[in-house]
């Protein structure tokens, strides 16, 4: 056999395959699909009424943020004047606040020490500002009263809270930072 009469029986066989698909009738496919879709209604529930909107006034307007100091020292004045506020933070509520009572204790260094006609300056860095302090200042956010000046450290007792609310005293370090070579 050549290559040619391969090539008509090939293409026979195409044919008589191709043929055999198309003799069939989908009429009754048709009336099948015709007659589920008469018989299937579906259903669709009513979607619900949306809810109508009630704009609600704002009544904070005259009220103390919640991010300002001023809550806090609102509150702690508060606290101050109720009957059982510790005499330790009632005496604080009533003096006059340093500068350095501002900032927190961990944003000051020690930075240095001073001798003073026989009184002992500390040097204390606060955003890159240099300040004097001396015992009986304050330093911090927690009442912190300088108790006494060394060459390393500064010695404070703080008044804070604890667990159950009370206001205690604590004593709390700031020690003398070497300067580093640039």
């Amino acid at each position: 056999m050549n290559t040619r009469s391969i090539g008509v029986m090939a293409l026979a066989a195409c044919a008589l395959v191709l043929g055999g698909c198309v003799g069939g009738s989908q009429d009754d496919l048709a009336e099948w699909m015709a007659q589920q879709r008469a018989t299937v209604r579906p259903r669709v529930e009513p979607v619900a009424e949306p809810k109508a909107y009630v704009p609600q006034d704002y009544r904070g307007v005259g009220a103390i943020s919640p991010f300002s100091d001023e809550k806090l020292t609102v509150l702690l004045r508060a606290e101050s004047t109720s009957p059982r506020a510790s005499s330790l933070i009632a005496a604080e509520m009533q003096r006059r606040k340093e500068p350095l009572e501002a900032v927190p204790l961990d944003a000051i260094t020690m930075v240095g020490l001073l001798n003073r006609d026989r009184e002992v300056v500390a040097l204390v860095r606060s955003e890159n500002l240099l300040y004097q302090v001396r015992t009986g200042n304050y330093l911090g956010q927690n009442y912190g009263r300088i108790t006494g000046i060394t060459e390393t450290q500064i010695t404070l007792r703080e008044i804070v809270q604890d667990a159950a609310g009370e206001w205690i005293e604590r004593t709390s370090v700031l020690q003398l930072q070497e300067a580093t070579g640039k």
